[in-house]
């Protein structure tokens, strides 16, 4: 993890910075990727004190043993008070004239103003997606990581497909999912599972539902594994017996536009280059107004994160940050396809780690 707080030191040195202040609040009962990237930390309660020389963490004594099994690099602080209070009970922080770089998107209004109580003598300097921008280009460990999320992934939807039939409900079908996926050895589903059928299939996110399955329609599954910290996100759609020509060419058009997109992949592109390749044979399959949202997203840490592949998406993709390609076309009332794989931004090209298969299965 050393390696890791040297990069946001070096941020901080670019930026006229004295220390940083990596900030989530206590008891949210929520993973912190931002502190787990700097310190290995995989609990719920926890913070960061870093300046050019030293690094603290700061946790409870819930974490006390945990802490001291994950967390390298940096002196642990355990503490009753609250990580914002914490802060006056080490020296460094109240330096006079400190200039603290905060993570202004991660607090409160309440929260900053406690901060700035408690060290009335620091600076505050609001920054946004700091600890963001350190991520978002994966270290070789990590790519590992995302890989083995997205085998357990494509394993899970290939046992699904065994007892997918007319008559289950679709919250079943999530469930045995997310079953699947956590006895491959994932810690938890990365984010809530999606399996919406017929009409419904037509929502972007149409959590699992009451809604049971019927002959005919399409069904769309989009989910992920959570595994050592890392995510994957996957999407699939496959007909509940045999396809009509309308599903056939809905599938193709989505099934084109994904390989398009694929295969614009490259370091030096931007995300809105990636986004436009598939946007532009949708709209020219008539289609156009049936695609409102963006081609794909980063992954890591985190399930939802930069860099954009959208028409927002003006920043040139890097080699080895991980995207994911996922356009669809919504029809309401009828039904809807997606498609999404997990992508390695390489020089030359993208590296796809999904295997599961993207032919139009009829089942």
């Amino acid at each position: 993890m050393k390696q890791r707080i040297n990069k946001l030191r070096k941020y901080l040195k670019a930026e006229n910075l004295d220390a940083a202040f990596i900030f989530f609040p206590l008891d949210t009962g929520t993973f912190l990727p931002n502190v787990r990237y700097l310190s290995d930390f995989s609990g719920s309660s926890g913070a960061l004190f870093i300046t050019g020389s030293k690094a603290f963490f700061i946790t409870d004594s819930r974490y006390r043993e945990q802490a001291k099994k994950e967390v390298s690099g940096c002196q642990i602080v355990v503490s009753r008070k609250p990580p914002i209070s914490a802060l006056e009970d080490i020296a460094e922080a109240k330096a006079k004239n400190l200039k603290m770089a905060v993570e202004a998107d991660g607090m409160t209004v309440g929260q900053r103003k406690k901060l700035a109580a408690v060290l009335p003598n620091a600076i505050l300097v609001d920054t946004s997606e700091m600890v963001e921008e350190l991520m978002i280009c994966k270290e070789s460990v990590e790519i590992a990581q995302i890989k083995k999320a997205v085998e357990i992934s494509d394993i899970a939807f290939e046992r699904i497909l065994g007892i997918v039939k007319p008559g289950l409900r679709e919250k079943e079908i999530a469930a045995e999912m997310e079953y699947q996926m956590k006895m491959l050895g994932a810690d938890k589903e990365a984010f809530e599972t999606i399996v919406a059928s017929g009409p419904r299939s037509a929502l972007p996110h149409g959590i699992a539902s009451e809604k049971k399955l019927k002959k005919g329609e399409f069904v769309t599954f989009d989910f992920g594994a959570f595994y050592d910290g890392y995510c994957s996100d996957i999407t699939r759609t496959v007909v509940l017996g045999k396809a009509t020509m309308r599903q056939k060419k809905i599938y193709a058009i989505v099934a084109r536009a994904q390989m398009a997109a694929i295969r614009k992949v490259r370091a030096g592109v931007t995300g809105k280059d990636v986004d436009k390749s598939a946007r532009d044979i949708i709209n020219k399959a008539g289609y156009g107004k049936n695609f409102g949202h963006g081609t794909g997203h980063g992954i890591g840490l985190q399930v939802h994160g930069g860099p954009r592949v959208s028409p927002l998406g003006t920043q040139p993709l890097k080699s080895n940050m991980v995207i994911t390609i996922e356009p669809g076309i919504y029809i309401a009332g009828w039904g809807g396809v997606r498609i999404e794989d997990d992508v390695v931004v390489r020089p030359k090209g993208g590296l796809v780690l999904n295997k599961a298969p993207k032919n139009l299965l009829e089942l």
